[in-house]
């Protein structure tokens, strides 16, 4: 088969599209051909070696979508043809944690894409319990482009924080995945959304994904653009994906009682805390990772009715990876960008 995949770690030209072995498949494992697959900025830091993969060389790529062209003999959930959808989220099932039903907290919980081979690929083997069916009538190229984020988004805003109408949530760079995802839950739920990205067209976005304040944070503080719109009072939620550059801009733009919560730190992971900011204002810091497979049927149930947009800025050829990865290190344009392998894009499809 045809794979993307890369022999060591650095940047984006370490990067091959070319003939890898063809995937074998467990007794519960399901052979699935590859339609599409969807970019994270995971697959960027995975590549620069942060982790560094268990096998070399490595096929990156979290999320995928594609069609059952193999069974192991233990599956019984799947057969040959039937339209699926990857979860990247691998457990043990057996951890205290999986055992209450928390299976991204599990003791060994790995990523596809991240801590094995992953789905960017001609064909992919994965386990039965990380597909789910992807209904007739839902394209590839956009169920690819939301699992990761769409599960991490809902987690964060309804399990860890549980928003609901009554709540004010800021969302950092509300135009890339999780940012775009974020804005969309908490205004499905009623909230108060305010959103900040680095340009007026990303901005857009945001506001077409339904934000009621855009805070351009390249021509004033966020913090303080939040402060000025509640008339000091803050928020009562900051979504915080960006890490050491926001970290104490976000502390301050909470209100009193909030919340300040966290999936990923893009722009450092040691920040200064200002640590009287947090037990004077009486703060909740929260981290989260992932989603359970619950969480995962809630809010893709969603994207698949239309509730939840996916928004993908291009769609490429497998063997075009290098350009994707670059698009996502310079932060150019939003939404996600998605892979196809060579012999199925078609531009004509994609205009």
């Amino acid at each position: 088969m045809k794979a993307i995949y890369y022999e060591e770690h650095g940047s984006a030209d370490v990067l091959e599209y070319g003939d890898f072995s063809d995937p074998e498949i467990g007794p519960e494992e399901v052979l699935v051909e590859i339609e599409a697959g969807g970019l994270n900025h995971l697959d960027v830091w995975t590549r620069k070696g942060m982790p560094s993969p268990e096998e070399m060389p490595h096929i990156p790529g979290s999320d995928g979508a594609g069609v059952v062209s193999g069974v192991g003999e233990r599956v019984t959930r799947f057969e040959e043809g039937d339209r699926v959808l990857v979860d990247p989220g691998l457990y043990c099932g057996e951890c205290e944690f999986c055992r209450k039903g928390e299976q991204s907290m599990c003791v060994d919980y790995k990523m596809i894409g991240e801590h094995v081979r992953g789905v960017h690929s001609e064909f992919a083997a994965v386990p039965e319990q990380n597909l789910l069916e992807l209904p007739e009538g839902i394209d590839f190229t956009t169920a690819a482009s939301a699992p990761l984020v769409f599960q991490t988004a809902w987690r964060m805003l309804m399990t860890r924080v549980g928003i609901d109408q009554s709540d004010s949530v800021l969302v950092l760079g509300a135009s890339g995945g999780v940012g775009h995802a974020c804005v969309q839950i908490a205004v499905n739920e009623g909230c108060e959304v305010f959103a900040t990205a680095s340009s007026e067209a990303k901005l857009d976005l945001a506001r077409e994904c339904g934000a009621d304040h855009l805070i351009n944070y390249e021509e004033r503080d966020f913090d303080k653009a939040v402060k000025d719109l509640t008339d000091g009072r803050g928020v009562d939620v900051v979504v915080d994906h960006v890490g050491e550059a926001t970290w104490d801009n976000s502390l301050s733009a909470a209100a009193s009682g909030g919340s300040v919560v966290t999936c990923g730190a893009t722009s450092g992971v040691s920040p200064e805390t200002n640590i009287p900011k947090v037990f004077w204002k009486q703060l909740d810091i929260l981290g989260s990772t992932m989603g359970t497979p619950g969480e995962m049927d809630e809010v893709m149930a969603k994207v698949f009715d239309g509730t939840f947009e996916p928004h993908i800025r291009e769609v490429l050829p497998m063997s075009e990876v290098k350009r994707a990865h670059e698009m996502l290190e310079s932060r150019e344009g939003f939404g996600s960008v998605v892979v196809v392998p060579d012999e199925k894009y078609d531009p004509d499809d994609y205009e």
